[in-house]
């Protein structure tokens, strides 16, 4: 396998033609392939982090629905020009976490003051701002949308806890609330039939200390097709089947792992180079956002793997491995920090009966993957990642979204972390498009063969000159990713809208 090994000084060789403000297109296409073009129109700038997260689209009134957690509203931005988004009004939305829109009327998760205690969802009217009703769900609502009818909300309560401290810890079940539209009535599908054992058993990961699986199951992000919704369950590297009819889980599914012996990573953030190569490590899948897409008459979802651990008070889940007692071959040289020994992995990863660890898991795999309905990996783009920015992008490889000049700074902690994602129609092919939260960046994937996806393009409208900290560097930290159709476009092309939690900006993109 070819390993990539840019030292720090070539990154700093062609830091002359990175240090250019991607204020256009940086796209690339695998040979062969005709690939699309994603082209910067323009941005609205909140101005502070977190102003800026989870993004919805209202057609007839040409008007995007941006969640501005730092403010605790909706900002309301007009894209009749998408080359100069006008913020036009504004929600009172506090405790906002997610929105959505479908025929004029707005959805917003709202998590309470207490985030154990439940939150709400939110309605207004798209063209006035007016609130129409509220209803309340489970605790911590994280995402919600619409189903293709129109006709109910599915909400993804998370149920995080307060803490795990003896004496303090208040933790709240996970659940998935359907709101029905024409009733205006909540029924909410929990987790208590699930055995936490029998969970493990299976590969889902249960490491909540003392929780139930209730408990510790952590609904993060929702996709419905028909009557179904499959909610994906990050912390615990699992996804969730929901009946919609019924109001109950079916079932609870585990991902697996993905063995990076038999593709490549950059574990260390303290080598001083790009070091792509194959590790004695498994990653956990443990998606974020999750779409879905059709092809010959099946259904498929597509997820962005990217990784998260746990530290609630007295509780954390994340430890070093050169910290760890290792049961492998060529242990000592493994924990070098050049190695693997900064890279963060699972406490809960597996021991042998004197403690020693058989197995490391790291967080996240760094990829995309396409999966069947039953949760079965179809495809995974392995090391295509990191590898398209070690190409693109060298002097920023794995880069923080917190400050420029942060080049390999991630390698030990998830890479890139590919976190939003959304699927679009492009001149009839099915293309999907994942946000890479830390180096930035919007990468497309053709999806014609669900078995074997092609890399389309690449944009990153981050400005690399600019200072992170002070508001000058462009587009940082993609969170929510939305795709326009050409049919509800103001420009009659395919648009992208981002959110960019770190930078406080939603940036625009036309697909051509």
């Amino acid at each position: 396998m070819r390993t990539m090994t840019f030292t720090r000084a070539t990154a700093a060789a062609v830091t002359g033609l990175l240090l250019l403000p991607l204020s256009a297109v940086s796209a690339t296409a695998e040979s062969g392939h005709r690939g699309i073009t994603l082209t910067f129109l323009g941005r609205h700038t909140a101005g502070t982090a977190g102003a800026s997260e989870i993004t919805a689209y209202d057609a007839s009134t040409r008007r995007v629905f941006v969640v501005n957690a730092q403010a605790g509203t909706v900002d309301v931005l007009d894209i009749r020009d998408p080359r100069k988004p006008r913020k036009v009004a504004t929600l009172a939305t506090p405790g906002a976490n997610s929105v959505a829109v479908r025929r004029g009327l707005v959805a917003v998760a709202q998590q309470a003051a207490v985030k154990t205690d439940p939150g709400t969802v939110a309605f207004f009217d798209a063209a006035s701002g007016k609130k129409l009703r509220q209803v309340t769900v489970g605790a911590l609502p994280d995402m919600l949308t619409f189903t293709p009818d129109g006709t109910r909300v599915v909400v993804a309560n998370e149920g995080e806890p307060s803490s795990y401290c003896e004496g303090e810890a208040a933790d709240p079940e996970g659940s998935v609330s359907v709101v029905d539209l024409r009733r205006w009535t909540v029924r909410t599908a929990g987790f208590a039939k699930f055995d936490a054992e029998r969970l493990r058993a299976r590969g889902v990961r249960i490491t909540g200390p003392g929780a139930t699986a209730a408990q510790d199951l952590e609904p993060e992000y929702v996709t419905v097709d028909g009557d179904t919704a499959y909610v994906t369950l990050q912390e615990n590297n699992a996804l969730a089947i929901v009946d919609l009819n019924r109001v109950v889980v079916r079932d609870v599914v585990p991902l697996g792992l993905k063995d990076w012996s038999k593709s490549g990573f950059d574990a260390s953030d303290r080598d001083g180079k790009i070091d792509v190569r194959p590790r004695p490590v498994k990653g956990m899948y443990q998606p974020d956002a999750i779409a879905h897409f059709r092809d010959r008459g099946r259904t498929y979802l597509v997820t962005a793997n990217e990784g998260d651990g746990r530290e609630w008070g007295c509780h954390a889940d994340e430890v070093r491995v050169k910290s760890l007692n290792l049961a492998l071959p060529d242990a000592e040289n493994l924990k070098k920090d050049a190695e693997l020994g900064r890279l963060n992995v699972a406490v809960d990863s597996p021991r042998d009966a004197n403690g020693a660890y058989t197995e490391l898991h790291a967080f996240g795999a760094r990829s995309i993957s396409v999966r069947s309905t039953s949760g079965a990996l179809v495809w995974d783009s392995g090391d295509q990642l990191e590898r398209l920015v070690a190409r693109e992008l060298p002097g920023a490889f794995n880069a923080d979204n917190e400050e420029n000049d942060s080049f390999d700074s991630r390698s030990d902690n998830k890479g890139p972390e590919p976190e939003g994602i959304t699927v679009g129609e492009v001149r009839g092919r099915t293309y999907a498009f994942a946000g890479l939260e830390r180096v930035g960046g919007i990468v497309a994937y053709d999806l014609g063969d669900p078995r074997a996806p092609r890399l389309a393009g690449y944009v990153n409208t981050r400005d690399f000159t600019g200072s992170v900290e002070d508001g000058t560097a462009g587009d940082v930290g993609p969170e929510g990713v939305l795709f326009i159709p050409a049919s509800d476009s103001p420009t009659r092309h395919p648009l992208l809208v981002v959110g960019n939690e770190v930078s406080g900006t939603t940036a625009l993109y036309e697909i051509r």
